[in-house]
């Protein structure tokens, strides 16, 4: 994760923001996290050219850089006022801005179809074989807290696994994913077990196909590691849930294991205990609560961490 760092000299950074190319950078990264590819892509300039640029920002401490495998994504550090005002002030002028935003989003659509088609190729499959996290151990941790009937929603439902358990007691479940193919055979195998407390949406967690406070419980089942930007989808649950309803989220503790993007098509590698509990708590939940449920014993021994909180009433 990213650390604060001091920033330099106002001198040097204005210097640095002489180029207007570099003000078009901190523009789309204060939007969004960027690989070098994708600022190539966005800007229609060399990887020599984006490198150099951003090491530039990073000298005056801009900019900051995280690993993702082999490659790094680079976001805008928080700045000063009068950096603020530079960069609003660039926004109005610099005639690329308004293309570069669309070009970014095109460039995110095609960071989401690579996941979205993962899980279309593992459709029908994907309970035999191995996931990572995917505890049963966990999910019992979690089943035993839960309160009577309610309503629920299953966010990164995939097949439907966890809601189809999970309907089993509940007054109705709303499965969501973002590929079509994992809801057709979640969809098919309700159907074929007879559950019509079960509803399966396509749509993704970080702007979900439900109106405001409609459910009781919100369950991220080894999901919100998938997730472009986790904590907005965490937003979303608390934004869906009924006043007093509760947040839920099985997801890998924080590893080391890069193949996971590539082997799963995750976004993140899990995340660390404090970092769960300040998400949940800049949504707006309370009474938050964190613990490691499962630890694996083979490598890369993947541990499982169960997150709660509960919706102000």
């Amino acid at each position: 994760m990213y650390q604060n760092q001091p920033m330099a000299s106002i001198v040097k950074i204005l210097r640095v923001l002489a180029d207007p190319n570099r003000l078009r950078i901190l523009l789309l990264l204060g939007s969004e996290e960027l690989s070098v590819a994708e600022l190539q892509e966005i800007l229609a300039m060399g990887q020599s050219t984006i490198s150099t640029h951003l090491s530039q920002l990073k000298l005056v401490k801009l900019v900051q850089d995280r690993r993702t495998g082999k490659s790094s994504l680079y976001r805008l550090l928080k700045s000063d006022a009068v950096v603020a005002e530079l960069l609003a002030q660039a926004r109005k002028e610099i005639r690329e801005a308004r293309t570069d935003q669309t070009a970014m989003r095109r460039v995110l659509k095609k960071r989401q179809d690579k996941m979205r088609a993962f899980f279309d190729s593992v459709a029908g499959r994907l309970g035999k074989d191995y996931v990572p996290g995917k505890s049963w151990k966990g999910v019992a941790e979690a089943l035993l807290r839960l309160l009577p009937p309610m309503v629920i929603a299953d966010l990164g439902a995939g097949e439907g696994a966890f809601a189809l358990l999970l309907a089993e007691r509940a007054k109705k479940v709303i499965a969501v994913d973002t590929s079509a193919k994992m809801i057709e055979v979640g969809r098919e195998q309700a159907s074929r077990n007879g559950i019509k407390n079960i509803e399966f949406r396509l749509g993704d967690m970080e702007e979900l196909p439900i109106r405001d406070a409609k459910v009781d419980l919100v369950f991220f089942s080894q999901s919100l590691h998938h997730a472009l930007h986790p904590d907005r989808a965490v937003r979303e649950a608390n934004r869906i849930l009924r006043p007093g309803g509760r947040i839920v989220i099985l997801d890998l503790a924080k590893h080391r294991f890069e193949e996971a993007r590539e082997l799963y098509a995750d976004e993140w590698l899990g995340f660390s205990e404090p970092e769960l509990e300040a998400m949940l708590e800049e949504a707006g939940f309370v009474e938050v609560q964190t613990s490691v449920v499962h630890k694996e014993l083979e490598s890369p021994q993947f541990q499982t961490l169960l997150a709660i909180g509960d919706k102000r009433s």
